[in-house]
């Protein structure tokens, strides 16, 4: 049994006042405040998401 990768997700800028579909990412990501971060699986899923709004975000290995 292997262990499944976890990405660490910080929100670092506000998804205010950006496009519609980007401040969805944010909240389908988990992420509410800026500074808050949440640990993800790492799926195509979720990186499609991530790459859709990296200029908000910092991402680490967890």
């Amino acid at each position: 049994m292997t262990a499944a990768k976890k990405l660490k997700v910080t929100l670092v800028k506000s998804p205010f006042g950006r496009v519609a579909a980007h401040r969805a990412c944010v909240t389908g990501l988990g992420l509410r405040r800026i500074r808050q971060a949440v640990v993800l699986a790492d799926t195509p899923e979720n990186r499609g998401m991530i790459s859709r709004v990296s200029y908000l975000l910092r991402v680490e290995e967890a």
